[in-house]
């Protein structure tokens, strides 16, 4: 009953769809989330070799000889790999100066222990000694010109210099009055504080999650050196890009079928059940 491998390939497919599903639905009200999406690939044997002539030989017919599954009963389904949707959310009004949304492209970078990652969730807050932190405590680094410097570890061009230290970046604040410019430039008491490092990329696709609503850059040339598209808005949120009524009618969807595809093995099951039984009263 070798057959049974591609029902079986299919409940582990839809199941996957069903946990990326599921974890869109958990954060839909996860400010700055982007939700995931699957793509699936079949592997149809009738595909690998070329159509055969027609060739209809002189016999007596039998009804098997006009049921050809070509190869079907080999198809196999598997997950090809899951992708971050990266649509723009819905920026929510939450009267906090230290709220930030952004509108465009862009992420924030943030320095954490295992190195500078980039979000969208933009709640920050100010600790004791100053530090312009994300909720999780990690912090917000200051604007650098990337066009005119080289990458740590992997500069650009040997004549410019490279980024300075990411401790270096780090804002420290003290003051009451703090507001934030469209082009993200922290003015505190009326003194300019620098500008927040919004990061844009020739490829957001390239990013990879790492929870907590973080995103690593593998490419160091993935950084867009060209004139940001993104926009600071100072006492906003920007809200998950989930639709949590499409999500859950997907989700229902995909529950459906894995519990038809879990009858098609189960009937398998009985098929190869029965045929070992009746073989054994011979």
């Amino acid at each position: 009953m070798k057959n049974i491998w591609v029902p079986l390939s299919g409940a582990i497919a839809q199941q996957r769809k069903v946990e990326v599903l599921a974890n869109n639905v958990a954060n839909a009200n996860t400010p700055g989330f982007k939700r995931d999406q699957i793509a699936f690939r079949e592997h149809l044997t009738a595909l690998e070799r070329n159509t055969p002539d027609i060739n209809l030989p002189h016999k007596d017919w039998a009804p098997e000889d006009f049921y050809h599954t070509q190869g079907a009963e080999n198809a196999f389904v598997k997950v090809d790999g899951t992708y971050t949707d990266h649509g723009q959310g819905q920026l929510h009004p939450t009267k906090n100066p230290l709220d930030l949304a952004l509108q465009g492209p862009g992420f924030f970078e943030v320095l954490t222990p295992n190195g500078i990652r980039f979000t969208r969730r933009g709640s920050f807050t100010i600790t004791s000694n100053g530090t312009l932190t994300t909720s999780q405590g990690y912090p917000i680094l200051k604007k650098v010109n990337r066009s005119a410097l080289g990458e740590e570890s992997n500069p650009a061009d040997p004549a410019k210099g490279a980024l300075p230290p990411p401790t270096e970046r780090v804002f420290n604040l003290s003051g009451r009055n703090i507001i934030i410019s469209l082009q993200g430039e922290i003015i505190v008491d009326g003194a300019s504080q620098g500008d927040l490092s919004v990061v844009e990329f020739n490829d957001n696709s390239a990013l990879k999650k790492e929870g907590s609503s973080l995103f690593i850059n593998p490419d160091k040339q993935n950084f867009s050196t060209t004139a940001a598209q993104s926009s600071v808005y100072q006492g906003f949120l920007e809200q998950s890009n989930v639709n949590a009524i499409i999500e859950m009618s997907e989700l229902i969807k995909a529950n459906r079928h894995f519990e038809s595809i879990q009858r098609a093995i189960k009937t398998y099951d009985q098929i190869s059940g029965k045929s070992v039984n009746d073989i054994a009263k011979f």
